[in-house]
This record gives C-alpha cells, sequence and structure tokens, in this order.
C-alpha cells in the first residue's frame, strides 16, 4: 500500500478499509505529532491530540475531498485541538521532553548537548509564550515547513494576516528571547 495515493487511501476509508487508515496514520502522525508538540509543548498531551486527530478523520471521512490535500485538513484539525487544550489549560508544564525531541539524538560533548538542550528550552518557551494565534502561524512556518499559502489555507485566514502573525511572531520571539538574554547576564553580574 506505500505506493498508493493519499486521494485513494481516502477513497478505501470512506469505503471502511481499516487498513487505509493505518496507512494514513503512518505517513502522516510525525506531521501531526509535531504540530500538536509545538503548540502545546507537551508530548503527552500531542500525543493525545494525534489519536484525537486521526479518529477524527475516520469519523469525519466523509466529509473530505479525496481530490484535495490532506496535510492542510490534518494540520487545521490539530491547531484546532490544540487551540481548545490551550484554552482549557491556562498553564503549561515545563518542556524538557520536547527539547530533547527536536535536538534527537546528537553525538556531542556533555557540555555542548547541555547548551544545546538549554537554548531549546528557550527558543520553546519563547513559543510557549506566544499569543495562540501566533504560535500556531510559527510552528507550522518553521516546524512543519508550511508555505505562507499553505498556512493561509489551514488557518483559514487571509494570507495577509499569516504575514502579520508572522512578523509579530517573530517580533515577539525576538524580543523574549533578548529578555532572557539579559536577564542571565543580569544574574551573571550579581553572582560576580
Amino acid at each position: 500500500m506505500e505506493s498508493t495515493s493519499t486521494q485513494e487511501l481516502v477513497l478505501q476509508l470512506q469505503a471502511g478499509s481499516h487498513d487505509a487508515l493505518g496507512t494514513l496514520y503512518d505517513r502522516y502522525n510525525q506531521l501531526v505529532f509535531r504540530t500538536a508538540v509545538g503548540i502545546t509543548g507537551d508530548p503527552e498531551v500531542a500525543a493525545d491530540l494525534m489519536q484525537e486527530a486521526f479518529l477524527r478523520l475516520y469519523r469525519f471521512v466523509e466529509r473530505i475531498e479525496p481530490e484535495r490535500p490532506l496535510e492542510p485538513w490534518l494540520a487545521r484539525v490539530t491547531a484546532n485541538l490544540a487551540y481548545t487544550w490551550v484554552r482549557r489549560r491556562r498553564w503549561l508544564r515545563p518542556l524538557e521532553e520536547v527539547a530533547e525531541w527536536f535536538v534527537g539524538e546528537i553525538k556531542s560533548a556533555p557540555h555542548q548537548i547541555a547548551e544545546t538542550e538549554e537554548e531549546w528550552q528557550q527558543v520553546e518557551q519563547a513559543i510557549q509564550a506566544l499569543p495562540f494565534s501566533q504560535r500556531v502561524v510559527i510552528v507550522l512556518y518553521y516546524i512543519n515547513d508550511y508555505s505562507l499559502k499553505e498556512i493561509s489555507e489551514v488557518l483559514d485566514v487571509p494570507a495577509g494576516t499569516v504575514k502579520s502573525r508572522l512578523h509579530y511572531g517573530r517580533q515577539s520571539l525576538k524580543i523574549y528571547m533578548h529578555s532572557q538574554e539579559n536577564l542571565v547576564a543580569g544574574m551573571q553580574y550579581e553572582i560576580t
């Protein structure tokens, strides 16, 4: 089934094929997981949201147009699920596992690994500090490598809105990262 197109798999799923759902899951689970973990900052929650996204694919497969790409639909469902989760929980847990996941298996000296993990933690904290609308655009653009047009389709907003959110998201990230650098520098100054 590896050579089967997504369109054919959606048609098979609409006909009731569980194998088609499994193949679609194998094909798109990383995309959905990356989107969810990028927005929520919590790998456990992201795994739950990933399962929910594929349950919704199964439940609402009749509404999907097979000739249209499935990725934007899955990204939109995932973003909506993540938004609901974030809205329900105003707090977010620390993100140590996320930093490890983004960095991956690195064969470096321990001090280099510690520095890299610390940098990723700062980036993740900065992303989590963004307003939700900017956070979703940043995650889709930088983590999932979506184009502005694709993000516009996923979020069902004009491309200009996506550009604006991306611009303000970048600005907010720079300000946050700069303030963190100043905080660390200030702490180091006080210690010496």
